[in-house]
C-alpha cells in the first residue's frame, strides 16, 4: 500500500511557517499501520497542484492534500482536483447550509465569498468540518482515494481522526499498526543514547526512533498493536538510559506537576537568567500551575550584596530562602545572574538545599540558553521529587561547583 501527501500553499513551500501537519500525519499513519511513502509541497499555482494530484493518483493508493480550501482566490484545491479529474465543480447546498448556521451561531452573516468553499468536483463525497468553514471532501481518481483537508492544524486532525482514517481502515488492510511508547530524556545526545542502547536486543518487527527538540531528546519504541513484550523492552531502555530519562509517556512539566499535586506542595520561583521561560513553561499545564505559588523575574543585572557577588552560590540560596518565606511554597527553585564562571541555580527543600554552578560546553543562543537553564531547574525539582540524587550529569553542561 502506497500513501503520498501533498502539502500547499506559497507560505508553506517557501518556508514562511512550518508544515506541521505534514509531521504530525506522518507520525499517525505510520501508527496505524499506513506509513506515507511520498511528501511533496506545491505552491499556489492551478496547474502544478492539479498535475501533483494526478501524478499522485497514479503511484498511490491513499492521497491526502492539505489545504487550499479556504475563501480566498489563493485557495485552489478544489478547482485542481476538478481539473485532474477531468470534472466540473458543484455546489454543495448542504455545505451552504452548514456554513451559513456557523455564521448565525457567531451573530455574523455569512460573507459571499465563502460560497467558494461549498464548490466541490462533481460526484466528490462531503467531509465533516464541525469547527471551520473549509469543507474536506473525498473522491477516486485512477488507483487512489483522494482525501482534501483543510490547513488550520485544528481542522485538519479532527477531520484525519474522525473522518479520514475510519475509511481508510474499511477500505485497507491495516496489520501492521503499531503502537508508540515514548519518553523523554535530557541531558544526553543522540548518539549518546545509541551508544548505550547499542547491546540492546530489538526484535525485528519493532522500531527505535528519536525526536531531537530542545532541550529534550525524546526516544520512541515502536512496536506491533497490542504486543505484549513492549513494556518490558521500554523498561529495560529507560534503565539503560538510567536518570537522564526525565518522564515517561508524557512530557517533564506534565510528570512534575502530577507529582506535586499527589504531595500537596507548592512551589515558588524565581528567575534571573532564565528570565521567566521555566515560569511560563508550568503556566501552561494544569497541575503545575496550580502549584506555582508565586514566579517572579529579576532583572540579570539586579544588584546583590559584595559577598554573594563573590560567592553566586550562596546568592542564589539566600534568594531561593527568601521566596520560601515570602510565598510560604515548601518548595523553591531559583536562577541567578550569568557570572564569568557560569549560572548559578538553587532548590530549597524542607530536606535540603541543593545549589550549582554550571557553564555551557556549546555555544547556545541566548532563548535557548536560557530552555536548557530552566530545565536543568525542573529538572533538580524532578530529580527531589522522584527520591533520586538532585544534581545530574548533563553531557552538553560543565558544572563548575
Amino acid at each position: 500500500m502506497h500513501v503520498a501527501m501533498i502539502s500547499t500553499g506559497e507560505e508553506v513551500l517557501h518556508g514562511d511557517i512550518t508544515d506541521t501537519n505534514a509531521a504530525w500525519l506522518s507520525r499517525i499513519f505510520f501508527q496505524q499501520g499506513f506509513p506515507l511513502s511520498r511528501r511533496t509541497t506545491v505552491g499556489d499555482h492551478l496547474e502544478t497542484l492539479a498535475a501533483e494530484i494526478e501524478h499522485c493518483s497514479l503511484i498511490a493508493d491513499v492521497v491526502v492534500v492539505n489545504g487550499g480550501l479556504g475563501p480566498t482566490t489563493d485557495d485552489l484545491t478544489a478547482q485542481a482536483a476538478a481539473v485532474a479529474a477531468g470534472s466540473g465543480l458543484e455546489q454543495s447546498d448542504y455545505w451552504v447550509e452548514q456554513m451559513q448556521e456557523k455564521y448565525r451561531a457567531l451573530g455574523r452573516e455569512m460573507p459571499h465569498t465563502n460560497l467558494k468553499q461549498a464548490m466541490l468536483p462533481e460526484g466528490a463525497e462531503l467531509l465533516k468540518n464541525p469547527i471551520g468553514t473549509a469543507c474536506g471532501f473525498a473522491m477516486k481518481l485512477n488507483r487512489a482515494w483522494l482525501y482534501f483537508t483543510p490547513g488550520v492544524p485544528r481542522e485538519f486532525k479532527m477531520m484525519v481522526q474522525d473522518e479520514i482514517l475510519p475509511r481508510i481502515r474499511e477500505r485497507f488492510e491495516h496489520s501492521h499498526a503499531k503502537d508508540c511508547h515514548r519518553f523523554y530524556t535530557f541531558g544526553l545526545s543522540e548518539s549518546g543514547i545509541g551508544q548505550q542502547l547499542q547491546d540492546l536486543n530489538v526484535p525485528d518487527e519493532y522500531e527505535v526512533g528519536y525526536r531531537s527538540s530542545l532541550p529534550f531528546i525524546e526516544v520512541k519504541l515502536f512496536s506491533p498493536k497490542g504486543d505484549g513484550m513492549a513494556p518490558q523492552l521500554q523498561h529495560q531502555m529507560i534503565e539503560l538510559l538510567g536518570d537522564n530519562v526525565v518522564s515517561v509517556e508524557r512530557e517533564l512539566p506534565v510528570h512534575v506537576g502530577h507529582v506535586l499535586r499527589e504531595r500537596q506542595l507548592h512551589l515558588a520561583l524565581q528567575e534571573q537568567f532564565s528570565g521567566g521561560w521555566l515560569t511560563n513553561w508550568l503556566q501552561d499545564y494544569p497541575d503545575s500551575r496550580k502549584a506555582l505559588l508565586q514566579g517572579k523575574v529579576v532583572q540579570e543585572k539586579a544588584l546583590v550584596s559584595d559577598d554573594q557577588v563573590a560567592d553566586p552560590l550562596l546568592a542564589v540560596t539566600v534568594q531561593a530562602q527568601s521566596i520560601m518565606k515570602e510565598s510560604g511554597a515548601q518548595l523553591a527553585l531559583v536562577s541567578g545572574a550569568e557570572y564569568e564562571e557560569g549560572i548559578p541555580v538553587a532548590l530549597i527543600t524542607p530536606e535540603g538545599e541543593w545549589a550549582q554552578i554550571i557553564k555551557s560546553k556549546r555555544h547556545y543562543e541566548h532563548r535557548a540558553y536560557r530552555n536548557v537553564i530552566a530545565t536543568v531547574m525542573l529538572d533538580m525539582l524532578r530529580r527531589y521529587l522522584d527520591g533520586k540524587q538532585v544534581i545530574g550529569q548533563y553531557e552538553f553542561l560543565t558544572r563548575v561547583r
